[in-house]
């Protein structure tokens, strides 16, 4: 049996176990694995990517999509507007310190994601990512439907 020693004759003891560890290759629950994963490109990267021509229309949505997206709000629920634009847009930013930039350090804002941007944003309204930055992205509502197709695609195929 495992554990203890038999001898015939003598007490039972435990075996002593060995201390000797092995050191794990890492990537195990909890541990930090060897090579970690490439963290995916921030949604400032894709807007400088996409902008300059680098990042394709497809592979900018899907960083949006997962992204966190910055929108200052007022008193009540729901996005703030700019109706003094050819069309409604709504003024949303890639970090916090875009934001500030925009509205000022003790603007009130919330936090969502790139889709639920998608899924959210009212019918006839565009969005601008970084209104005050240096690669300003204006998407107007007829991009922002086929941004909705496009994820249509992708989710149902």
């Amino acid at each position: 049996m495992y554990g203890y020693e038999q001898t015939p004759g003598a007490q039972q003891q435990y075996a002593q176990p060995n201390h000797q560890q092995q050191q794990p290759m890492g990537g195990g629950y909890g541990e930090q694995p060897l090579y970690p994963e490439p963290s995916p490109p921030s949604l400032a990267d894709a807007v400088k990517a996409f902008t300059t021509g680098v990042l394709s229309a497809e592979d900018f949505q899907q960083i949006f999509s997962t992204s966190k997206v910055y929108c200052p709000r007022g008193e009540g629920p729901g996005f703030l507007a700019l109706h003094n634009t050819q069309q409604p847009v709504i003024p949303m930013f890639t970090t916090l310190k875009e934001l500030r930039r925009y509205a000022g350090k003790d603007s009130k804002y919330f936090v969502i994601t790139g889709s639920e941007v998608i899924d959210l944003l009212p019918t006839g309204y565009g969005f601008v990512l970084d209104m005050e930055g240096e690669h300003r992205m204006v998407f107007d509502a007829k991009a922002v439907e086929q941004m909705v197709d496009y994820a249509m695609r992708r989710m149902y195929g």
